[in-house]
């Protein structure tokens, strides 16, 4: 894994800001943009698989063929991380460029609530400033969990504040493990997509630059997909990690929906001018039903079976690679088709990526955690992500296990706060998280630790003071 370069807020600027406009001299016509955000969709859930060096980052019983197709006609990154381990802080992370940690959790409806006179920069508001025509949208689950609408942050359509039940056809919580329903729209994916395309179709024709982002409930509990999909996989040998005909049905049915997405973008002819992002919330959860809480922390040794996001660790609610490294392409112009790059990037620089790639010549925010990679886009997936820090941070906010990692360079750390225990791994030589090196290099993890207080008390001092309090 390749350091990211430490350089000054104002270089950072200075650096946006010659970036944005060479991308600006290049066009002429605003570009397009479609984030697709999936649910709780692992790194190693797709069938392309997420990094050519790892056989086992391809799945051995799902299919995906159209975000294989987003694959192959983009740029695979295989270092890509959620915001957070759950969905609600990571998507408010990719909107306004922070991290979690900064944004906070109870705090967030507060401080960044229109209502409270926030000024804080969102994507749609970004877009509609360098350029007021263009148009944003949003359709599926938005889950903010702060009354905080997608119009009160830009966007001119949405389907509203919702939230996992309005991807749900369970009544009840109980049995949502094991329950399987079967209908024609497994979790709405084909509804909100086609919104998403009569979006697309009419600012096309109005002659709109637009911000499409499509939100899906998949695949996440309940489980529901076409009988069609679930014979198919009923029938299929099953895979020592993924095995579960339903899930792989609910899977196969949303990426069937991204399939026609591209191809209306193809149909369109905004091939040549749209930028289409995927990624996902969080990992898999690790096993289905999932262990218990805090079993989730335990060496992936303890567990009689591999876990589904193997070969990395644990899964969603972990800050371990199996909760936060996700699936990350992008496919646009300039962006050569079947590149991957190994810079680690998080949902966080999407914000400030889109803004060199729309050609943005304003200063961006100081508080802004993320930094632009559209030059890698740009470069075959070489270079680097230029950010205030050199280092990557996560937290997960939880009362009963809370914890926090840095990542910088080749090596993560974790800190357990309530134990105090530190954690310390080489990613490059151990994507599994299974050789904890903190009792052979203690210096370098507190070293590492003193960067994440240093970092949290910036940020956040009321969560650093809590979270040093226990």
């Amino acid at each position: 894994m390749k350091r990211t370069r430490l350089i000054s807020p104002f270089l950072w600027l200075l650096c946006a800001l010659g970036s944005s406009s060479s991308f600006a001299q290049e066009k002429t016509v605003p570009p397009n943009f479609i984030f697709i955000l999936t649910d709780d969709q692992g790194w190693s859930s797709t069938s392309i698989g997420m990094d050519d060096r790892f056989a086992a980052s391809k799945s051995d019983f799902f299919e995906t063929p159209s975000i294989d197709r987003l694959a192959r006609e983009g740029m695979r990154f295989t270092n890509a991380y959620a915001p957070a381990a759950i969905c609600s802080p990571t998507r408010r992370s990719i909107l306004f460029g922070q991290t979690p940690a900064r944004l906070g959790d109870e705090t967030f409806p507060d401080t960044h609530h229109p209502r409270s006179n926030s000024s804080q920069l969102t994507i749609p508001g970004l877009l509609k400033g360098i350029d007021s025509s263009y148009k944003a949208a949003h359709f599926g689950k938005w889950d903010l969990r702060a009354e905080i609408f997608p119009e009160d942050l830009g966007f001119d359509e949405s389907d509203g504040d919702t939230r996992n039940a309005h991807g749900n056809l369970m009544t009840a919580k109980d049995n949502k493990w094991e329950t399987v329903f079967l209908t024609n729209d497994p979790k709405r994916s084909s509804s909100i997509t086609r919104r998403g395309i009569n979006f697309m179709e009419r600012q096309v024709s109005q002659g709109n630059p637009f911000y499409l982002q499509l939100s899906h409930y998949a695949p996440h509990v309940d489980m529901q997909t076409r009988e069609a999909s679930l014979e198919k996989y009923r029938n299929k040998p099953k895979g020592a990690r993924h095995n579960n005909p339903a899930w792989a049905g609910m899977l196969e049915d949303m990426d069937f929906t991204i399939g026609q997405v591209l191809d209306k973008v193809a149909s369109l002819g905004i091939a040549g001018n749209t930028y289409i992002i995927l990624m996902a919330d969080n990992g898999s959860v690790e096993l289905l039903p999932p262990v218990p809480s805090l079993q989730k922390l335990q060496h992936p040794d303890t567990f009689d079976q591999p876990l589904r996001n193997a070969p990395l660790r644990a899964g969603k609610w972990t800050l371990y690679e199996g909760g936060i490294r996700v699936p990350f392409m992008v496919k646009g112009p300039g962006i050569k088709p079947g590149t991957m790059s190994h810079e680690p990037v998080g949902g966080w620089d999407i914000l400030p990526t889109i803004a060199i790639l729309a050609g943005n010549t304003d200063l961006l925010p100081e508080y802004l955690d993320g930094g632009s990679f559209a030059g890698i886009l740009r470069s075959e997936g070489r270079g680097e992500v230029l950010r205030k820090n050199d280092f990557l941070v996560f937290h997960r906010y939880s009362e009963g296990y809370p914890h926090s990692a840095l990542i910088q360079g080749e090596f993560k750390l974790i800190r357990f706060w309530k134990s105090g225990k530190l954690e310390l791994y080489h990613l490059p030589t151990d994507l599994g998280e299974t050789s904890d090196l903190y009792p052979i290099q203690t210096a370098k993890a507190e070293e590492l630790d003193n960067m994440l207080a240093t970092y949290l008390q910036e940020v956040n001092p009321e969560l650093a003071k809590k979270l040093l309090s226990y």
